[in-house]
């Protein structure tokens, strides 16, 4: 479902969403998350920045709604990217 665009957000927004989501040690719902944020921000802003990183594989919301942070740049899961088995392609 895509949110009606009344304006775009800023990237400034944008990166304190982000920032939220991986600052909060747990998994909070959109309706938490929201309040959360150190600045208020629109409804309607807000779903279209939860659908942009949702869209680029930063986030994913699961079936109990909570708003997990997937993207690997967190150091730990950096450090098991890198301690894990390398992909070599065979050559033919």
């Amino acid at each position: 479902m895509k949110t009606q665009v009344i304006h775009m957000p800023r990237l400034d927004t944008v990166l304190m969403v982000e920032d939220t989501i991986k600052k909060l040690d747990y998994y909070p719902t959109k309706n938490q998350l929201w309040r959360a944020l150190p600045k208020m921000v629109m409804w309607q802003t807000f779903n279209l920045i939860l659908e942009y990183l949702e869209d680029s594989n930063k986030i994913i919301i699961d079936k109990k709604g909570e708003v997990v942070w997937i993207f690997a740049d967190n150091p730990k899961v950096k450090a098991l990217l890198a301690k894990s088995v390398q992909y070599k392609k065979v050559k033919k």
